[in-house]
């Protein structure tokens, strides 16, 4: 049965953003290099941030939906199909720490809790969980 799929993905922006700031550390890293701890600390933030990076190339689909379920993405770039009826609940919570605020996209199922920030899906949270429900059969 083929039907509406939607996907959602990562921006390109804040890939990019994770590239230069990557890059940007480990050039301080070597600027630095006579403060040990500097330099570490420094080297550590380029590799982290590159990381990141990389799942996003690797993995720039975090959620894809269809008539016949979801397509998640776990670990690095791992996909797992999970079918509808698999699927407990579809909510959207919403977090308050240190005067900031913002959302998550809560996806229950029976191996697991997955959660997608906005920067995760590039809309907001609420959207993509109306999308999901509009999707998803009765």
């Amino acid at each position: 049965m083929t039907g509406p799929s939607r996907e959602w993905r990562v921006r390109r922006e804040f890939t990019f953003l994770k590239v230069a700031a990557a890059a940007a550390f480990a050039v301080t890293a070597f600027a630095v290099s006579g403060d040990t701890r500097g330099m570490l600390l420094c080297a550590a933030a380029a590799v982290m941030l590159g990381g990141f990076a990389l799942r996003d190339v690797l993995a720039p689909v975090r959620l894809a939906a269809d008539q016949g379920g979801l397509t998640v993405v776990t670990g690095v770039a791992r996909r797992v199909r999970v079918p509808w009826p698999h699927v407990a609940y579809i909510r959207v919570a919403p977090n308050a720490r240190y005067g900031l605020r913002w959302d998550m996209l809560e996806i229950e199922t029976a191996e697991g809790l997955h959660l997608f920030s906005s920067h995760e899906l590039g809309t907001s949270c609420m959207d993509a969980a109306d999308e999901l429900f509009r999707l998803r059969p009765a």
